[in-house]
């Protein structure tokens, strides 16, 4: 596997962030690191997500830093050239998908359904971004989906809290999980990076729990 994938499979819980202001990159960053969860995937639906991201990826060596939201080649192109280690897309654009993957980008495309996880394998995919996830089945779907598709694993996002997300993290075709629980619109608007930091910690908590590395 992929060595990003490895050490977001090692980290469990990938943060998904919508950041309005560049300048609560860095201190997001640190509240996320000091907290367990040294990975973050800003999403391109703000105007700030790209310096965002370069300014993480610049100045926190510690922080894998993604992006989500990548809808286009040129998203892609701009995610890529600020720093991004990653890229996550809603669902699955075969014509993105084969840029990326013809660039060596490292893509994870959403897929909610056979056909997806097919497209997905054809690109020479082995983890896809399951999502929405609970609307769309949670871990019974992707138990489903698991079982003609051997090779692959999941991402699971949407829907994921801490209530659900050890359950799904307990399955073993589950590569890690997508949460905003930690990094809520209002806790970013109100600088509030030390509960970032406590949730951070209780959802690293989750990961090693589940996994049964607490032990």
């Amino acid at each position: 596997m992929h060595e990003i994938l490895e050490k977001i499979k090692e980290i469990g819980i990938v943060p998904v962030v919508a950041l309005d202001d560049a300048d609560d990159a860095l201190p997001l960053a640190e509240a996320l690191s000091e907290g367990g969860l040294p990975c973050a995937e800003i999403t391109f639906r703000t105007a700030a997500a790209e310096e965002a991201i370069r300014r993480i990826s610049d100045r926190c060596p510690q922080m894998l830093v993604g992006a989500g939201t990548v809808l286009t080649t040129d998203q892609a192109d701009r995610a890529a050239a600020a720093g991004a280690r990653f890229l996550v897309s809603p669902g699955f654009n075969p014509r993105v998908v084969r840029y990326c993957v013809e660039k060596g980008y490292l893509i994870t495309p959403g897929c909610s359904t056979p056909s997806d996880v097919e497209q997905a394998i054809e690109n020479g995919l082995k983890v896809v971004k399951f999502f929405p996830a609970e609307p769309a089945g949670g871990l019974g779907m992707i138990r489903a989906l698991a079982a003609p598709y051997k090779e692959i694993q999941f991402m699971p996002t949407g829907g994921i809290s801490p209530a659900n997300a050890g359950e799904y993290l307990r399955y073993e075709r589950i590569l890690a999980c997508g949460g905003t629980w930690m990094v809520k619109e209002e806790l970013i608007k109100e600088k509030a990076f030390d509960k970032i930091k406590e949730l951070s910690q209780e959802a690293a908590k989750i990961v090693q729990t589940s996994r049964g590395r607490d032990r």
